[in-house]
């Protein structure tokens, strides 16, 4: 698609300031941290009993590799709080369902602005209607499932059991979106992509729609062109790759933010159990003393 167009995808590239894109990187860091927090919350209410710094480590080594793979990102995620903490966490299975309330909750905001869709991809007109039903009667039934079981795999849907936990956990997720969303139209516009809010939300969820194929980091570009393609194949694929190269620095600093904390902590563990050892083997020294 870019064949005869380089010299177009190269300006373009280079038309994006250097603080626009910092910007964009820091919006989706705060993006990842907001998640971060709605999934601590839903691992808490599932059971859990550990540290939030330790599940925020966790969460940025997912993060990571989010990029390459959803999936990925969740098995990642999961299995390193279970590494961290094997005995404070839920089981594997109920850690599996807290991600089903965030998603839920993304799911119906996507259903409630599926109408940027219709233009683009030359949808039904009452194709949002259907989806914001369904996603609505799928919240409904979630949260009687939350009410109703309360052992075993169901514990992770606990998070939607009450009005505070829910209301928590749409705010963050909300919170979570608006970042993303500005994070889309900023470098959008910063590659001369004459693009609104509601295209930037379009893309959005053409993106996280395609984040569980196995495409990699060619999701932004391919979301971007999906949408935007009459605007220009050039300018809208250099706005999708500036989107995962600043999503890429973001989840990078993420997880590096998660290794060092990690070392540290262990550095100061470590640190705390020579002096303890030693102010033991003072104390025997002393005691064998006063004996002999």
């Amino acid at each position: 698609m870019l064949a005869g167009r380089g010299s177009q995808f190269g300006a373009a590239l280079l038309a994006a300031p250097i603080w626009v894109l910092s910007l964009a990187a820091l919006l989706h860091l705060s993006s990842l941290v907001t998640r971060s927090e709605a999934w601590h919350g839903c691992v808490v209410a599932a059971g859990g009993t550990m540290p939030r710094r330790v599940v925020f480590r966790a969460a940025g080594v997912g993060s990571l590799a989010s990029v390459i793979s959803a999936q990925l990102g969740v098995a990642a995620r999961i299995g390193a709080l279970r590494r961290s903490a094997p005995e404070t966490c839920p089981r594997v299975p109920a850690m599996m369902a807290a991600e089903v309330p965030i998603v839920a909750v993304e799911a119906t905001l996507a259903a409630l602005f599926m109408f940027t869709l219709v233009g683009p991809l030359d949808l039904p007109l009452w194709l949002p209607f259907v989806a914001i039903a369904l996603m609505c009667a799928a919240m409904f039934g979630l949260r009687g499932i939350a009410r109703r079981r309360r052992s075993g795999l169901w514990l992770g849907l606990a998070a939607l059991r009450d009005l505070q936990g829910r209301g928590r956990l749409i705010a963050l997720v909300v919170v979570e979106v608006i970042a993303q969303i500005a994070r889309n139209w900023l470098i959008l516009r910063a590659v001369g992509v004459d693009a609104s809010v509601f295209d930037a939300i379009a893309v959005l969820i053409v993106t996280v729609s395609l984040s569980p194929l196995p495409i990699g980091p060619s999701v932004g570009a391919a979301a971007a062109v999906l949408i935007l393609g009459a605007h220009g194949v050039a300018a809208t694929t250099a706005g999708g790759l500036l989107l995962t190269v600043t999503g890429i620095a973001g989840a990078l600093s993420f997880a590096a933010w998660a290794c060092g904390d990690h070392l540290l902590t262990g550095l100061r563990h470590a640190r705390q159990t020579r002096h303890v050892a030693a102010r033991l083997s003072a104390t025997d020294v002393i005691v064998a003393a006063r004996i002999t």
